[in-house]
């Protein structure tokens, strides 16, 4: 950090919000902006931001850049300020410009199967001007819930422009449109498959972490067997599980009749609550055994037994490490759900890998990109939950 007295203006370098300014800079000038396919199939024809968006919209880009470029060097009071401005402009230049370009070049393209996507530059720009805003938040000193809402406002806003058709003709809007029912039934699958997993894993996990924080004897094996689940690939656990299976459902019949059966929802879910076993267990011990022994000597005290102690002081004392465990396997299990759709299970992963069967990025894009968007608003969702427990406890 660099600051020079006088009447000029003190100099600071923010390093973080430097390396983001520059990395989305190299990013606009040498990688492209947009891609122009005469199908979806196609490799499309590059085209950098200078050649693909309006002049109107460009000005209004570096506008933003520099925005961020005086936050970054100027040690004024309110300098968090201009870089969170700079960067809500470049993130909301960057899908209006996306969207304009693409409505202008698929109206100049001869074939209607023209497709136009997003680029490595888009992408790059989004991630860095998203980055550089949760660092200005981080700065200015505003919460969680400050947070959220300012994201929120944020897709509002690209909300409202979807609604008016604005981003119609760019190519990963019009596999969501080719596929609008399936999309829905993927998204309610995969919402179905998450739900009922962590449901089990907390059925399990709960009790699982109570009973190695009340013996200690038993955290060793159990955490030592939850641990070498981990370590096993998610595809590898997937293939193990179709062979037992497969036999337990030919040995009794009356298993398929519900579904369970070596390949689809069963075998997806068995491995997904294996998975978050370790978590849940591990953050209920940990919450568990940061309750002071005081308290609990005073719940004692006053005559509760030992199973009332657990659940009418330690567990309500312990819920934000619960919530923090909870957090961590619902985000573990709506990513791995992807891979689940590799043994039948459905979901968004059928997408990932029917675009990749078909060499359509954007059809990739459109489930990985969901399902990115469904665990950043589960994350949301829990850590909220997480802020009003903890200071519901210190009122």
């Amino acid at each position: 950090m660099m600051e020079m007295t006088g009447s000029r203006p003190a100099i600071r370098l923010d390093p973080v919000t430097a390396l983001l300014a520059l990395a989305g800079l190299a990013a606009a000038l040498l990688l492209p902006f947009l891609g122009l396919a005469p199908n979806r199939i196609l490799s499309p024809q590059p085209y950098g931001i200078a050649a693909a968006i309006q002049p109107g919209w460009l000005t209004v880009m570096i506008a933003g850049f520099l925005l961020v470029v005086a936050g970054a060097v100027l040690a004024a009071r309110r300098s968090d300020l201009l870089v969170l401005a700079g960067a809500t402009v470049v993130l909301l230049a960057a899908f209006a410009s996306a969207g304009d370009a693409a409505t202008r070049l698929t109206a100049e393209a001869a074939s209607p199967a023209t497709r136009v996507s997003l680029g490595a530059a888009f992408w790059i720009l989004f991630a860095t001007s998203a980055l550089a805003m949760v660092e200005a938040l981080r700065r200015l000193g505003v919460g969680q819930l400050g947070r959220i809402l300012y994201a929120a406002a944020i897709v509002a806003i690209l909300a409202l422009l979807a609604s008016r058709g604005w981003f119609d003709d760019l190519s990963i809007i019009r596999e969501w449109a080719n596929r609008r029912d399936q999309f829905a039934a993927a998204v309610s699958t995969h919402l179905l498959l998450v739900v009922v997993s962590l449901a089990v894993s907390l059925a399990i996990g709960l009790p699982l972490g109570i009973w190695t924080a009340l013996r200690a004897r038993a955290a060793g094996p159990v955490f030592a067997m939850l641990n070498i689940i981990q370590t096993i690939p998610s595809i590898a656990l997937f293939g193990l599980l179709i062979g037992p299976l497969t036999a337990l459902s030919n040995a009794l019949p009356a298993l398929r009749t519900i579904g369970i059966g070596g390949i689809g929802f069963a075998p997806a879910v068995i491995a997904l609550v294996l998975y978050g076993l370790l978590p849940i267990a591990r953050n209920t011990q940990a919450g568990l055994l940061s309750v002071p022994a005081s308290v609990t000597d005073a719940a004692r005290g006053m005559g509760l037994t030992p199973r009332q102690v657990v659940t009418s002081v330690s567990l309500p004392l312990a819920l934000p490490s619960l919530l923090a465990g909870l957090r961590i396997v619902t985000i573990q299990t709506i990513g791995m759900g992807v891979v689940a759709a590799l043994i039948g299970a459905g979901g968004l992963g059928s997408f990932v890998f029917l675009g990749l069967g078909q060499t359509a990025i954007d059809l990739v894009l459109l489930g990985a990109l969901s399902t990115i968007a469904l665990a950043l608003a589960a994350d949301a969702l829990l850590s909220a939950l997480s802020l009003l427990a903890t200071r519901r406890m210190h009122r």
